[in-house]
């Protein structure tokens, strides 16, 4: 009956065991008795094959046991590069999908694009890489003792022999990444002056044109149009159509942007409005790109930003000129000069005739005075001359106003001509007729062009069929072939019963040739 097997000393003779290397009786090598070092290695699957009585004889470490050579023979040798490249193979076979959470340290972004960095959580550490086409895709900016949360695959580093995270997407821990990039971005613009107020432009008190950059089909546009056809009517509104949401919401914004700046004089405009309605962070994420704020900023024509509702702010709204609380206040906006002419002409109004009932009271009490002194006519006859230049100051007011509403009515008629030359639905519907035309004329072109082209075949074929051999056989003639399949075309060449073949207009006839007629 066998001895049962002893239990093993070390990770590295229970692998050994398993392996079924354990059992051979190769004498013990200095190597070991270094267990520890066996276990470190037995953790990534590599089995190593020790002796099994090394534990034994290894406990005296003055008593070295005598090399077997022709055991050792039998023993392999690692290579640094063999050894290191089993391990990555091991270790990225079975840690392919990880997550693993620290604190970023020693963060290092190198010239490639390529993110180095450390994460630490507690005493221990893990090297960490972040391709450039990963890196490029974050939305915040990693930066020492931020917590983060990396996933990737675990590898080593051959040149180095170093364990490290290959990661593949980065998450910070605590704030969110949106809220986190936000926040880089607006310290980053507010360091360069993007926010600065002496760097904003005001907006013109009386535009004519104002460019609106915002969705067609949302309700945002219907709004700002509802607040100018009310409030000021006269009003021209240039929409780029733009989506405002979404990875291409940026672009699309900045395209609107370059193309209002860019515009000729017939449509140049004097404001440019930025409009989206509320949504979440996620949604308004689009208006807060680095490269949009920058368009924002060197953009000729002032921008006032209305995205969102009262409480959303983005990276535009810090940029423009002007923030609107929402679409519908930066219409009022653009438009408060032009509504509140009504309001300072009726102020002008009374603060004139304020002035008039001061002077003609100022007047009566001069009266008063110098009445008592017997000058009543030298005082009547200046208020006469104080009357006359009262009238004479109303009838060019009168006069001047008369012209101002005449100006302002024949501008009006101008501007409703030119509104209803570039009627929408017009242009329309005169677009759709010269499409009727067009496709009728290319349906006649079409027609008799077939037409010119059936005749041209029907000639053809007239001709073909009139030069073809098969009419000529139709009109009575035939083909007389010999034996050997020549065609025979002299009546002497004939011999007699030699067998000929007839091709007549339907089908064939042999025949045996009896006589040669040249002949006699």
């Amino acid at each position: 009956m066998a001895a049962p097997e002893k239990p093993p000393a070390s990770l590295a003779e229970l692998i050994r065991r398993r392996s079924g290397a354990g059992r051979s009786k190769e004498p013990p090598s200095p190597s070991a008795a270094k267990p520890p070092v066996a276990d470190r290695l037995g953790q990534f699957g590599l089995l190593f094959a020790e002796p099994e009585e090394a534990d034994a004889q290894s406990s005296d470490p003055d008593i070295l046991p005598e090399p077997d050579e022709e055991k050792a023979s039998e023993r392999r040798l690692w290579s640094v590069a063999e050894l290191v490249s089993a391990l990555r193979f091991r270790v990225e076979r079975e840690y392919a999908d990880v997550w693993v959470e620290g604190e970023i340290s020693n963060c290092r972004p190198a010239p490639s694009g390529h993110l180095y960095f450390t994460l630490k959580d507690g005493d221990a550490q893990l090297p960490v890489v972040l391709f450039r086409r990963e890196a490029a895709l974050l939305k915040f900016r990693p930066t020492d003792g931020l917590s983060v949360l990396a996933r990737g695959r675990v590898s080593v580093f051959e040149s180095r022999g170093q364990l490290q995270l290959i990661a593949n997407s980065l998450e910070p821990r605590g704030a969110g990444a949106l809220q986190l990039a936000f926040e880089q971005l607006k310290a980053k613009l507010r360091a360069e002056g993007l926010f600065d107020e002496d760097r904003k432009r005001p907006l013109p008190p009386f535009p004519r044109t104002v460019g609106v950059i915002t969705s067609t089909q949302g309700a945002v546009l219907r709004d700002i149009a509802t607040v100018v056809r009310r409030r000021h009517a006269r009003l021209n509104l240039l929409v780029f159509p733009a989506t405002v949401q979404g990875p291409t919401c940026a672009e699309d914004v900045m395209r609107g942007l370059r193309y209002f700046n860019a515009s000729p004089e017939t449509h140049r405009v004097d404001v440019i409005v930025i409009a989206r309605g509320g949504g979440s962070a996620e949604d308004l994420n689009g208006f807060n790109d680095e490269a949009l704020a920058r368009a924002i900023a060197s953009s000729e024509v002032p921008v006032v930003s209305a995205i969102g509702h009262e409480t959303d702010f983005t990276i535009a709204d810090f940029v423009a000129d002007l923030r609107a609380p929402t679409p519908s206040a930066a219409a009022e906006i653009v438009t408060g000069a032009q509504h509140r002419i009504e309001e300072r002409v009726q102020s002008l109004e009374a603060r004139l005739l304020r002035a008039v009932r001061f002077q003609q009271m100022h007047v009566r009490q001069r009266f008063l005075r110098v009445s008592a002194e017997g000058a009543f006519a030298r005082l009547r006859d200046s208020i006469n001359r104080r009357d006359q230049r009262v009238d004479t100051a109303r009838f060019r007011l009168e006069a001047l106003s008369q012209r101002l509403l005449q100006t302002r009515s024949v501008q009006l008629r101008q501007l409703s001509d030119r509104l209803h030359r570039q009627d929408v639905h017009r242009r329309v519907l005169l677009a759709v007729s010269q499409q009727q035309n067009l496709q009728q004329r290319l349906e006649r072109t079409g027609a008799e062009f077939a037409q010119r082209s059936r005749q041209r075949l029907g000639r053809a074929e007239a001709r073909l069929h009139a030069l073809s051999p098969t009419a000529i056989l139709e009109r009575g003639y035939a083909l007389v072939y010999r034996e050997d399949g020549s065609l025979l075309r002299d009546a002497s060449n004939a011999v007699e019963g030699e067998a000929i073949t007839a091709r007549v207009s339907h089908g064939t006839v042999r025949a045996i040739v009896s006589s040669n007629a040249h002949q006699t």
